[in-house]
């Protein structure tokens, strides 16, 4: 079968099942996966989940999983493109998949806000992206935002040669606990939030009073003359309601 949609099928069985301990243990009562493939992740968790609902978007592989599974009671086989379906449809308890990098950021976004746990192989570089700490050259706003929703932790690395056909960068399993922050920093209106977050790195290296001066009165606050990579989330949460009381 030729490759679409930037695929790089999962093989190695040793992290196929580690991936699905992560999942759940004997019983998740409703798991959701994004692209599922050829369905070598969806065998391992059929025996755990008490239904699993598989999003795939490319019709031949859901042609591959509808003969591969036709005796699988339990398992929901959704042709679609996760990006133009809403999640909370099967009332998941946890969200997994191995997701192209083009697709793997709106889903860990969707994930993160809908409060759910995820489970999710990822390029390296976006793992490490999401479980940055301030100050790491990796920290940005993809670092916060995740972060003002959940806990993500990057559990452990996988190699090109796990793939068929093996990627040209490593990828890296990551998990998402769900942990709102919002209300305890004092952020009541997370979208406005979240804008000012994307004003303070929006020129990632230059200070913020260059990034935030257009929209709000930084002069005269010690931060003005800090890049939004050294402050942490509660700086970032302190530094927004202060602004925005003198605006």
């Amino acid at each position: 079968m030729r490759q679409k949609f930037g695929q790089h099928f999962l093989s190695n069985p040793a992290i196929l099942e580690r991936i699905a301990g992560l999942i759940g243990g004997s019983h998740q009562p409703g798991v959701l996966e994004i692209g599922p493939g050829k369905g070598a992740l969806t065998e391992k968790l059929l025996s755990r989940a008490g239904h699993l609902t598989v999003i795939e978007i490319d019709p031949d592989l859901v042609t591959v999983l509808r003969s591969r599974f036709a005796t699988a009671a339990n398992l929901e086989i959704v042709n679609a493109d996760a990006l133009d379906v809403d999640f909370a449809t099967w009332q998941p308890e946890i969200i997994c998949g191995n997701l192209p990098y083009s697709v793997a950021t709106p889903i860990i976004e969707r994930t993160a806000r809908l409060g759910l746990p995820g489970v999710f192989l990822i390029q390296k570089e976006v793992a490490l992206r999401l479980a940055a700490q301030p100050g790491s050259r990796d920290y940005g706003f993809l670092t916060v935002q995740t972060q003002l929703f959940c806990l993500p932790e990057l559990v452990f690395t996988v190699p090109p040669g796990a793939f068929k056909p093996p990627p040209k960068v490593d990828s890296a399993v990551v998990t998402l606990t769900p942990h709102p922050r919002a209300a305890a920093l004092g952020v009541d209106d997370t979208e406005a939030f979240l804008h000012f977050i994307g004003a303070c790195f929006k020129q990632k290296r230059k200070m913020l009073r260059n990034n935030l001066r257009p929209e709000f009165p930084i002069d005269g606050h010690p931060e003005a003359q800090m890049r939004a990579e050294q402050l942490s989330l509660t700086d970032l949460a302190a530094l927004w309601r202060s602004l925005r009381n003198v605006q």
